[in-house]
């Protein structure tokens, strides 16, 4: 593991190749598990003060869904998340072209919302679990994602710069190129885990 700033990032983080590839997968992440996404506390605002330009992307089960339970839900670990569609995928999860992809973020790419979608989703497969100290981040390897880690793989591309426009959303410029500068350093054997 390393620490940049108040983060512990776990080495699988840099080591591991990764390259979405919703073709293959066709955004099963938006679908399978046993919650929501999870929201920071500011991101139900986000959403409530959007949603008139999301819902218009929902499908009518999601837009039933968040009339129902609200623009996020309390999961079993007291954490807010997205709510789902009759238990199963993502109130905000649309499909396009055979693939499901987020409503929030439709909407955002046409301009007609400032809010992109929730960091957890943005982040994923990173999961990132706050203590009273610090941070600690992960690499959450899911079976669905086997099709982005055979093409991170043969496009020889590290998780962490695949992600990098939402590390930098997250972080910031600044602990981003800190992180950069680590893996060069471990590398060249400068540093040491």
């Amino acid at each position: 593991m390393l620490q940049i700033e108040k983060t512990i990032v776990r080495l699988e983080v840099l080591e591991e190749r990764f390259c979405c590839d919703p073709a293959a997968c066709r955004g099963e992440c938006c679908v399978q598990g046993d919650a929501g996404a999870p929201l920071e506390k500011e991101e139900e605002r986000e959403i409530r003060e959007n949603y008139t330009a999301i819902a218009r992307y929902m499908k009518p089960g999601g837009v039933a869904a968040v009339e129902r339970a609200g623009f996020s839900v309390i999961d079993q670990e007291g954490d807010p998340g997205t709510p789902l569609i009759d238990g199963q995928e993502c109130a905000y999860a649309i499909e396009e072209g055979g693939c499901c992809c987020c409503a929030i973020e439709r909407a955002w790419a046409a301009g007609e919302s400032r809010f992109r979608k929730p960091i957890s989703c943005h982040l994923y497969p990173l999961r990132v679990t706050r203590y009273p100290t610090h941070e600690l981040m992960r690499y959450d390897r899911w079976n669905l994602c086997e099709p982005a880690r055979a093409r991170g793989d043969r496009e020889g591309i590290p998780l962490y710069l695949f992600l990098k426009d939402a590390l930098v959303r997250k972080y910031g410029e600044e602990w981003y190129g800190q992180l950069c500068h680590a893996v060069s350093a471990l590398r060249d054997g400068t540093l040491k885990p």
